[in-house]
C-alpha cells in the first residue's frame, strides 16, 4: 500500500498496462480485427468479439470527461484534496480511464480540459496519472 492506496495486483492480462509507463508510453489492448481499443483488459473485443488483441501505444493525450474532488484521506498519509477523474483518450470515443489529475490545483480542473499522461512509479507499477497539457485549455 502507498500513500495513493493499494497497488493493483499484476496478472498475465494486465501486466502490460501497469508496467508500460517504464518507457513513458501508455498502452491499451487493441483488436487486430476491428481496430477497437479495449479497456479494461479482457480476452475479447466488445465490438466484434474477436480474440486478436494486443497492447498498442496511444498518444497519452485526452480530455477530462468528468471529475470529483476528494477530501477524505482513505489511507494514512494520503494528501487531500485530490482530483479523481475519468479521462477520455483522444484515440477513440469512449476509451476512458479512471485516474487522478496531478500538477494542477483541484479548483482549476474542468470538464473538457486537455490533459496528458504523467506516470509515477510505485514499486514495480507505473501509475498513469494525468496533468494539464501545457498551452491548451
Amino acid at each position: 500500500m502507498t500513500e495513493t492506496g493499494p497497488l493493483p495486483e499484476l496478472d498475465p492480462d494486465n501486466t502490460f498496462f501497469w508496467t508500460s509507463g517504464a518507457d513513458g508510453r501508455l498502452r491499451f489492448l487493441r483488436c487486430s480485427d476491428c481496430q477497437n481499443f479495449v479497456h479494461p483488459p479482457r480476452p475479447r473485443c466488445a465490438v466484434c468479439r474477436g480474440e486478436n488483441l494486443s497492447p498498442q501505444t496511444v498518444s497519452g493525450r485526452g480530455t477530462v470527461h468528468t471529475f470529483t474532488v476528494n477530501h477524505q484521506p482513505w489511507v494514512p498519509g494520503m494528501k487531500v484534496p485530490f482530483v479523481v477523474a475519468i479521462v477520455e483518450l483522444n484515440e477513440q470515443p469512449g476509451l476512458r480511464l479512471t485516474t487522478n489529475i496531478i500538477q494542477c490545483p483541484p479548483e482549476e480542473v474542468y470538464v473538457g480540459q486537455s490533459v496528458r499522461v504523467a506516470f509515477e512509479q510505485k514499486e514495480d507499477v507505473w501509475l498513469p496519472f494525468f496533468a494539464p497539457e501545457e498551452g491548451r485549455s
